[in-house]
Parts: C-alpha cells; structure tokens; sequence
C-alpha cells in the first residue's frame, strides 16, 4: 500500500534549536517507517545570502512549497511555528499555500504565548481567532497552551503532543550516590542569549556561596550573552565556581549530564525545553521556573524544585535545599528518570503523531465508490 507523504517544515536540520531537534527525532523515530516524511526548510540557517536574497526567499517561499507538494504529491504539510510575530505571519503563508494545493496542514505551536500575542485585542485578536481554523488541526506543547487556545478558537481540533527525547543516551551512565559533602554540582545547557535566567542563576549561586554552601556551575553553551556572564561571575568573584565550556553535543553533552547533580534553568519563557527532558533523562534534578509546559512535567518536591523567574533569592534557597539533602536528591533524580522514560519519550510522541497524521490522511483521501 502506498504510504502517505508528510511535508515537515521547520529550520536546517543543522541549525541548535528545540525545533531542529524536534524534526530530527521525528525524522529518526519510528513515524518515518509508516509514513514517508520529507523535510521542507524555512529560515535562513545555512543559506548564505545577502538583504536581498532573504527578501526574495521569503516572497517565493510559498511558491516553493506549493511545488514541494506537488513535487511530492504530498498530502499533509506539518508546519512547525511559534506564537511571535515573524514566524506567525510567516508560517501562515505556508498554510494558505498548503491549503490552496488542497493538502492538509497540521500546525503545531512551539513557543510563544496566545494571550501575550493577541493583546491588542479588537480586529487584530479577532482577525488571528480567524486565521487560527484555517488548519485541520493544532497542536500544543503544553496544558495552559491547549485551553488557551481551544477557549480562543473552540471549533479548532487542537491536541496536546509534549515533546519526548531518545532516553537511551542518557541512561546509559550510573549515577553513584552524591556525596554529602562534595559540592553540588549544577550546569545549564543552551543557548547564552537573554530571557534564560541566567544573570540570576549566577546571582543565586553568589547568594548560595556567601551562606557557606559548597556548589559549582557549568554553563556549557555559547550565544550573544557570553561577554556580559563572564562579566558579570568575574564582578561576583566566581571565577572558580564557574566555568564555561562552550556548546555540548551528543556524548559530550551525556557525561556533562552524568556528571551534575541539578540543572539550572530559570528561564523567563519557555515552550517544552529539551534539555530539561535530556537533564531528568540523565537523572539530573531541575531547579526550574513555572513556564510553559515546565509545570506539566514537573511535580515541585518529587522531580524537582520550582522557582519564581527574575528570582535569584529563591534560586539560593533551591540550591541550599538540594545542597543539605543528598538523600532527598537522589530520590528525586531517580524520579526524574522514571518520569521521562515513561511519559516523555521518542517513541510516545511517534504514536501520537501517527495517530493524528493517520485521522488527517484518511479525512483527506477519497472513499472508494461502492
């Protein structure tokens, strides 16, 4: 039987981004062995043009995937978008292109926040409720993502589908009970650009030091913020409580994990952070902030501890508390792990993507006559 074409949008499978990883898992997952998965780019990674030839780009990308399709004879387009001016208006020009070839379209939001981004309120939220049915279906990371939105557009087919991760790298290492006197080890992995927290984790780890608690902090990393933290640990006299290790890939990033007791990740927004999902993989505990879908994966005291964004105050006292309780962090980095594998990996997410994609397909293919 001929398997149905899927046209995923989304950045160069190169690219360092949630997205990138979230093609690549699917691309590499079990969904590519039932359905015939062709990625499609949009954004600029990788390319190498000048003003110009982005501006052209993005003026005939529609024409571009409106050819894919056809080229293809794909029926259903997964477009990948995020709920911030510049991909919004972009990515539904891909939908009115997919629609025109009378292919189906799924589109699923990665980031941003519905109530933020139709504040203005008046023409302009009503004119977005609008574009928002124009796709058979949506899906959302996360719980307040999905009744925001189906309370927003309540004809929508929008489903929750949290991202997942292959476990297996991460449960490769042991991890041996932490020593209750060695320091605590935290890391943060990503990007270094504004909104992660990252100016106050540092602040919290000064407030942590000067209350006599032994820990250390690897930001392994690179981005624009780098000159300003490296500033900012030296002004705070952490240069040998700090250390950065630049961007962390596969193994690399493994024993990273395998070798911190606790992630620090208190970013001020967020969509569903894979390395949070990669962190409690490893059995790394999270000191993290309530945003996005970070509250449905994390129960505060059991898999982790939630802090307040902008709060380097609570950051310490989070610090302190996995810093005192070697037994209370071993439990819940087993937690972590169990959590993960169970709700949050590579092939749940195959399934669930397959089930919507096999509804989408069928609604679209015509019934044999009888």
């Amino acid at each position: 039987m001929k398997r149905h074409v899927v046209l995923l949008l989304g950045p160069s499978r190169e690219a360092i981004s949630g997205v990138t990883t979230h093609l690549n898992g699917l691309l590499g997952s079990r969904l590519a062995s039932r359905f015939d998965l062709v990625h499609f780019q949009v954004g600029s990674e990788g390319r190498r043009e000048g003003f110009l030839g982005r501006a052209a780009r993005l003026a005939l990308s529609p024409l571009a995937l409106a050819a894919a399709i056809a080229r293809h004879g794909a029926g259903l387009v997964h477009i990948n978008t995020s709920l911030n001016a510049k991909a919004y208006w972009r990515d539904f020009a891909y939908v009115v292109a997919a629609k025109l070839c009378g292919a189906r379209v799924l589109y699923q939001v990665h980031g941003g926040v519905w109530e933020r981004f139709a504040q203005k309120g008046g023409m302009f939220a009503a004119l977005l409720r609008r574009m928002l049915r124009w796709p058979d279906a949506v899906v959302v990371l996360s719980r307040a993502q999905l009744d925001a939105l189906r309370a927003a557009v309540p004809e929508q087919s929008v489903e929750l589908v949290p991202n997942g991760i292959d476990c297996g790298p991460y449960l490769r290492y042991n991890r041996p009970a932490p020593e209750p006197q060695a320091p605590l080890r935290l890391i943060y992995i990503g990007r270094l650009v504004p909104g992660k927290g990252l100016l106050e984790t540092i602040e919290g780890l000064r407030l942590a030091r000067t209350r006599g608690i032994s820990a250390r902090l690897v930001i392994a990393g690179n981005g624009p913020e780098e000159p300003r933290l490296r500033q900012y640990v030296r002004e705070a006299a952490l240069t040998r409580d700090v250390s950065f290790v630049g961007a962390a890939y596969g193994e690399h990033k493994a024993r990273l994990l395998a070798q911190a007791d606790a992630l620090a990740l208190a970013s001020y927004s967020e969509g569903l952070p894979y390395s949070l999902l990669e962190a409690m993989a490893a059995g790394v505990v999270p000191i993290v902030t309530p945003v996005g879908a970070i509250p449905d994966v994390i129960a505060d005291g059991e898999h982790g501890l939630l802090v307040a964004p902008r709060d380097a105050e609570a950051i310490a006292q989070a610090i302190g508390k996995l810093a005192a309780d070697r037994a209370r962090l071993a439990r819940m980095s087993a937690a972590c792990r169990k959590h993960i594998g169970a709700a949050y990996s590579i092939e749940r997410v195959a399934r669930d993507f397959s089930q919507l994609y096999s509804g989408l397909c069928a609604a679209r293919t015509p019934k044999a006559a009888t």
